[in-house]
């Protein structure tokens, strides 16, 4: 190829090989890495923002009905499953293959740098700072005793010195060869930043490996009530893609007992569950879970993270059969545990099916304008009810909350004047539903507690990595820096009994403890004859 008069070279292609290598390094760059870190920061705030399908699918369901056409586009292009979704799998593990790639090239730099051979001593001490002289009778006894000293005393490191002897020519006039000894202790720095970046990569395999094979679950135990773990049993589950259900442990957790302390003023005091935990081919053992105090089992944690009343109710149909009969947790909405509850009756053998509001108060006080609770204790406990029929919309084949009533198949009761039905129980009454649609009792009022089991196999090694990185980084950052020079040579002056043993240390300017360091060095290599102050 030709412009004018001058020849240009065609440029080569790259090639399949090539391209590869340049992705490769484009990824692996530390600018690439901090972009991939912002872009996942980024990518994580729809997934705190809009509801997720894996934590609440009836939310999820019902933001796509009341935003239309732009609630399936969302849902169609993954943000509301954003950590399940392939564009942030695709920015996480770039961002894993960048980091890694960025670390691995750092690890054999440091491991190299440990495993490299003593550099020799400079040609000119006399360019250093600090420095020192002391005169011997014996050059060689002198070094011996140097290096024997270097190699006891570990220089405030684990690894010592690193030292090396050589006979070299000398620039002095009249001498032909001197001894030099390079001494190195900067071993210890690096073996902080080895650590240091393979911890990182212990953490990143850590995580990952984590991700994969980590599960959770949460569940409500009523007291007297069992609870098994198996993936039916749970309220909610989430686990890794690469865990397997039946690596569940199976045992039993029996809520024997929810005890519950409040002040005066009604302040939390105290939450203990007392349990009896039935493990494969084991006894059942009484134990407590408590708040922050969570109960071990075989490869993870249950912590206790709520609690509630949950009242016995039994609602029989118009035709005298029990229709529902069973504790139903509520939800406490404030710090005096004024709770509400959903009670849904599909089993009704003749008629609509039921389903009821409900509030539950502890205490029950009147402050002049509506009943509230004054305390979380069940001092003088009350129900506000209200009942509705109709189609609960549970043959739908959709999940539906069971904290939630879906009224729009369902009509209010209402009482001979027309008024919407409602009223007030107490524990051990039964009222009558209007137009004859049977009974409702309130029997007991027991505790329930709110459990959550946490599994991840990777938090031991996560934590022997993370105390890795940090010992690393310790050591990489306030590890001394000194190299150590003696020079002498391997004959007297002309005429004199002593030759002269020449130091010098190279150290950061922080570093106090250096001088004395060499003149600790020279002291022991020749006794200190005499001192030869620096001019």
């Amino acid at each position: 190829m030709k412009i004018d008069n001058y020849a240009i070279a065609d440029a080569p292609r790259l090639g399949v090989k090539g391209w590869g290598r340049w992705m490769w390094r484009q990824v692996t760059s530390m600018r690439v890495a901090l972009i991939l870190l912002l872009l996942l920061a980024l990518a994580s705030i729809p997934g705190s923002v809009l509801p997720q399908w894996p934590q609440n699918a009836a939310n999820t369901r019902a933001f796509i009905e009341q935003n239309g056409w732009w609630g399936r586009f969302l849902d169609a292009t993954g943000f509301l499953d954003v950590f399940g979704s392939a564009w942030f799998t695709a920015i996480y593990v770039l961002l894993f293959a960048s980091l890694i790639g960025c670390i691995l090239p750092r690890v054999r730099v440091y491991w190299r740098n440990l495993r490299s051979p003593v550099p020799p001593v400079p040609a000119r001490l006399d360019r250093y700072e600090n420095r020192d002289e002391a005169e011997t009778a014996d050059v060689a006894a002198a070094f011996e005793s140097a290096r024997s000293h270097l190699i006891r005393r570990p220089a405030s490191s684990l690894l010592g010195w690193r030292v090396r002897v050589d006979e070299r020519p000398s620039r002095q006039e009249g001498v032909e060869t001197e001894l030099a000894l390079s001494a190195n202790g900067e071993g210890l720095r690096e073996l902080g930043n080895l650590i240091f970046h393979l911890s990182l990569v212990g953490i990143l395999a850590a995580v990952a490996v984590g991700s994969l094979l980590t599960y959770r679950g949460q569940a409500i135990i009523v007291e007297g009530d069992s609870f098994t773990n198996s993936v039916v049993d749970y309220d909610s589950f989430s686990s890794g893609n690469l865990f397997r259900e039946s690596s569940l442990e199976p045992f039993r957790l029996t809520l024997d007992e929810l005890d519950a302390a409040f002040n005066v003023q009604g302040l939390a005091e105290d939450f203990t569950a007392h349990v009896t935990l039935q493990e494969p081919e084991t006894d059942p053992v009484s134990t407590q879970i408590q708040v922050n105090r969570p109960l071990q089992v075989d490869g993870g944690k249950i912590y206790l993270q709520g609690n509630g009343y949950a009242p016995e109710i039994t609602v029989v149909d118009s035709d005298g059969n029990v229709a529902f009969s069973d504790a139903v947790p509520y939800l406490p909405q404030d710090g005096v545990y004024t709770s509400t509850g959903v009670v849904k009756v599909p089993d009704v053998t003749s008629g609509e099916q039921l389903g009821f509001l409900a509030t539950l108060l502890p205490t029950a006080a009147d402050n002049g304008e509506t009943l509230v609770s004054a305390h979380p204790d069940l001092a003088n406990p009350m129900m506000l009810l209200r009942g509705y029929s109709g189609d609960l919309g549970l043959d739908t084949g959709i999940p539906q909350n069971v904290y939630v009533l879906d009224e729009s198949q369902l009509s209010p009761m209402r009482d001979e004047a027309g008024n919407v039905w409602s009223v007030a129980l107490v524990p051990g009454q039964t009222v009558e539903l209007p137009d004859g649609l049977g009974t409702f009792t309130w029997n007991d009022t027991p505790r329930y507690g709110a459990f959550d089991l946490r599994a991840d196999p990777s938090l031991p090694w996560l934590l022997a990595a993370s105390i890795g990185a940090l010992v690393g980084l310790a050591l990489s950052l306030f590890a001394p820096r000194r190299r150590l020079w003696l020079v002498a040579p391997l004959t007297p002056a002309a005429g004199g009994e002593t030759t002269v043993v020449r130091a010098a240390i190279m150290a950061p300017a922080h570093d106090a403890g250096a001088v004395d360091e060499m003149r600790r060095v020279l002291d022991a290599a020749t006794g200190r004859v005499r001192r030869v102050e620096e001019e």
